[in-house]
């Protein structure tokens, strides 16, 4: 199945994205994973301030893939040491096009907060 590229107005018109949808495609953008581990890798990256539940994550997916922000795939990265009735799921270009596109967007909004003393030392 080939995928399209977004045009930049469905890249502007998906943003700003939702929390979870963002986290998702981070935690896809360096390798396939499934749902579990996802819910994991978020969890882990946000310091556990977001955990996701499975409808939330299922229904992001569930959206994602009609979206074509990332695919569904066959290949399993350790069969031997797999459990065959996980889903894996890749982001595409599209996901990662919108995936950069919200940073950049989050990027712009820090930016200003810093210039007005607004964001912490952290940040």
């Amino acid at each position: 199945m080939m995928i399209r590229r977004l045009t930049p107005a469905e890249v502007s018109r998906l943003l700003p994205l939702p929390r979870a949808v963002f986290q998702i495609l981070v935690a896809l953008a360096d390798q396939d994973r499934h749902g579990y581990a996802i819910m994991q890798d978020v969890a882990a990256r946000t310091d556990g301030s977001l955990k996701l539940s499975p409808g939330t994550l299922y229904g992001s997916i569930k959206r994602m893939l009609e979206d074509g922000l990332i695919i569904e795939v066959d290949t399993r990265p350790s069969p031997d040491d797999d459990d065959e009735r996980r889903r894996y799921y890749r982001i595409t270009q599209s996901g990662r096009d919108i995936a950069q596109a919200e940073a950049d967007r989050l990027t712009v909004l820090l930016r200003q907060a810093r210039a007005v003393g607004l964001t912490s030392k952290r940040a």
